[in-house]
């Protein structure tokens, strides 16, 4: 039921209806179509701006518009104002071009959406880029970006996403403009997009810089250059030359650097010339004179219209003040209402800026504690290196008896410290986002076989009965991740054999769904082991968590296995669940998605290689650390080869340069010039060498990364012997 303060503004409201319907009659006007006449002067102007005649392109815009006005035309007054505003960006003169494009849109959202409307809302956000106003110019490239989208112009909307990078990029959200700016690049070649794609090659380029990865920086901006070559955008050209100017001083490549900066400053010198031949300052003067003379005129015409309707205006004035009056009553009938709601907002804001402020202090204590985690498990790496590395070569000499059980204790010992520190990284990895998903195709028996024979020792000690049962439905290739399979996997089933004695452990894979293209797999791993208390249930994916001290003592380990296996499981897109029994056992299960592959998969059987190869090759060590030279010396020559010592990269590349080397073993970080520069040095003058990389990889450090400096491949300290010997065998074979 209506209230009384309602009823009666819903009859004034009638009233008001009513009355305007008598005071503005409508009238019908016939249209007249005058857009041939608007076009022609657009086009006038338009052929004046490919001549650089822009006093005659001002002029012919500006009878664009005046015939626009004068015959009432809404969407021609609209491309006129569109076609000044461009002019105006043209010369730079970006307050006025903004000022112009104004006048562009508001008349354009009068009518229909059209792609001119679109590309004046683009326009704008341009001039605010310019003028480095850039939340707005965000605003306005959004706006393009929906009228494009509504009227289907995929080519614009790629251009706007272009723009949108650079705002980010402006913003310092490097994060969010790189994805943008190597869609684009992805791309293959074409003359319709050369223009955008060296400008996000030039973007993406600074970026590189900016994150002090000059290398990559350097390819990216070349590539822009070179793509820019094929037009006559030498704005850009300018600023790809200065960021290679930049770029080479910052690598201490000062005659490059010069060169580049040589080019860059003739360039804005030639730029800065062409600019001013296109309209001289008392031109311009003249144009906005005339242009706020025809102005006043306007005011004037629109004055004595306004003269006529004084009277309306008046009756308008004393129906407007009676609405408001009216208004105001109700406003009043809700101001206690509104003191209440207002109350409980300003209750809601505060916990919400508590809330904010907890959030914020949490992701510091998580950054700063990944950091610190990363840096302590890396930089442990270099002494673990030397223990596992010279418990290998004393164990390899025969030791006494009672020194053997003594080395064997210090070789599970490293080993240990090195799972430990590898799932430390694997975790820190993990929750940095720094993680990417495979899309290859493997044997799944195949890969499930391989990690049944490498955990049948564990088994055994145990006295375990370990079998694994696979749906004989399941395909035998499938396209998916198969390391992260692998690492999922070998946790749950070391667990299971570990927790387990004189028992049974079981892996059984079942299919969920199946079609030609795609299959669901349901996986589970039972063993018949101690069990888990069940308000621990909750608890056992929590990092450094092993339900107990004395579990903890007695059967070791790390407490990040679990993590490790449900932050994997939830990246491939999956949820593991787990139902436990103490005394009974526990059963870990989860369910994957894979689309079905082809037989076309090969394998390496890893633990197979021979080294005889290695015998007699001449080696160049280039390693700084004393006991890092004496173990990986010793395993060389272990195996026949000739090794030569050196601990800086300045010498290594002279070496590399005066001699001839079968192989070259090349430390990553090294006092003066680090192995990556040494190595890309290298590369200058020789092509063939085999080159592999020696690092503690960290968790800012990747193999790609290391691999584009052109090293054939790289051995990740501390390293096992085996894969040490049989990286070297496998690289020789390649060549």
């Amino acid at each position: 039921m209506k209230t009384k303060p309602e009823v009666l503004m819903r009859q004034f409201l009638i009233f008001f209806l009513l009355l305007s319907a008598v005071v503005y009659p409508q009238k019908k006007k016939d249209s007249v179509k005058e857009n041939d006449s608007v076009s022609y002067y657009i086009e006038l102007s338009n052929f004046n701006i490919k001549t650089d005649n822009y006093k005659f392109s001002l002029s012919f815009a500006q009878k664009a518009i005046d015939y626009a006005k004068k015959t009432k035309n809404v969407e021609a007054e609209a491309n006129a104002y569109a076609t000044l505003g461009a002019i105006y960006f043209e010369l730079k003169k970006y307050d006025d071009a903004i000022e112009t494009y104004f006048r562009s849109v508001s008349l354009f959202n009068t009518i229909k959406p059209s792609s001119q409307q679109a590309f004046s809302y683009y326009q704008l956000g341009l001039c605010y880029m310019e003028k480095g106003d850039y939340s707005k110019a965000e605003v306005y490239f959004d706006k393009a970006k929906t009228i494009y989208e509504t009227i289907k112009i995929p080519n614009a909307i790629e251009l706007l996403n272009l723009q949108k990078g650079i705002v980010y990029k402006a913003k310092g959200e490097y994060k969010m403009a790189t994805p943008i700016f190597d869609q684009i690049i992805a791309k293959p070649d074409a003359d319709d997009d050369f223009k955008t794609k060296a400008e996000a090659l030039y973007q993406i380029g600074n970026i590189e810089a900016i994150n002090n990865r000059k290398n990559l920086a350097l390819n990216y901006l070349n590539r822009a250059y070179e793509l820019n070559a094929r037009d006559k955008n030498f704005e850009q050209k300018a600023k790809i030359l200065l960021a290679l100017s930049q770029v080479y001083e910052q690598l201490l490549n000062t005659d490059r650097a010069y060169s580049y900066l040589k080019k860059h400053l003739l360039l804005k010198d030639s730029i800065a010339a062409l600019n001013a031949k296109k309209l001289g300052a008392e031109d311009y003067v003249q144009f906005k004179e005339s242009e706020r003379l025809k102005t006043i005129e306007q005011m004037d015409k629109e004055n004595k219209e306004q003269q006529k309707a004084n009277k309306v205006a008046k009756l308008i004035s004393i129906l407007a003040i009676a609405l408001i009056s009216i208004l105001s009553l109700l406003s009043l009938s809700l101001y206690k209402n509104n003191i209440i709601r207002n109350q409980s907002n300003l209750l809601l804001k505060e916990k919400n800026n508590e809330l904010q402020l907890a959030k914020e202090k949490a992701e510091k204590a998580s950054k700063a504690r990944a950091e610190f985690l990363s840096t302590v498990s890396h930089e442990l790496r270099t002494p673990l290196n030397a223990i596992n590395g010279i418990t290998h070569l004393l164990l390899e000499e025969n030791p006494k008896e009672s020194q053997l059980n003594y080395l064997t204790s210090l070789k599970f010992s490293g080993n240990y410290l090195l799972t430990f520190i590898n799932e430390i990284l694997e975790i820190n990895r993990i929750e940095s986002s720094t993680i990417e998903t495979e899309n290859i195709t493997f044997n799944l028996k195949q890969l499930l076989g391989n990690i049944q024979s490498s955990l049948k020792e564990l088994a055994s000690i145990n006295n375990n009965a370990f079998t694994i049962k696979v749906d004989p439905n399941i395909p035998d290739f499938l396209i998916g991740d198969p390391t992260k399979l692998s690492q999922i996997f070998l946790n749950l089933i070391n667990n299971a054999l570990k927790f387990t004695k004189n028992g049974e452990v079981k892996v059984s894979l079942a299919v969920n769904e199946l079609n030609p293209e795609f299959t669901s797999i349901h996986f589970e791993v039972l063993d018949t082991g101690i069990g888990i208390p069940e308000e621990k249930i909750d608890a056992v994916f929590d990092s450094f968590s092993q339900g107990s001290i004395e579990i903890n003592r007695k059967y070791g380990g790390t407490g990040l296995g679990l993590t490790i296996v449900k932050k994997l499981i939830d990246i491939l897109g999956g949820k593991i669940k787990v139902e436990s029994k103490v005394g009974k056992g526990s059963a870990f299960s989860f369910d994957l998605s894979f689309k079905i592959g082809l037989d076309q998969i090969h394998h390496e059987k890893k633990a197979e290689f021979d080294d005889s190869i290695l015998n007699g090759l001449n080696v160049l060590l280039i390693e700084d650390n004393k006991i890092n030279q004496m173990i990986t010396k010793k395993m060389v020559e272990n195996k026949g080869m000739v090794c030569e010592v050196i601990d800086n990269g300045e010498d290594a590349i002279e070496a590399v340069k005066n001699n001839s080397y079968d192989l070259v073993l090349m430390d990553v970080h090294l006092p003066g010039i680090n192995g990556t520069i040494a190595t890309q040095t290298i590369r200058t003058f020789d092509k063939k060498t085999i080159i592999i990389a020696l690092t503690a990889i960290s968790l800012n450090e990747n193999r790609d990364m290391l691999l584009s400096y052109g090293m054939n491949d790289v051995i990740t300290k501390p390293f096992d012997p085996q894969d040490f010997y049989r990286t070297l065998v496998m690289n020789l074979k390649k060549d």
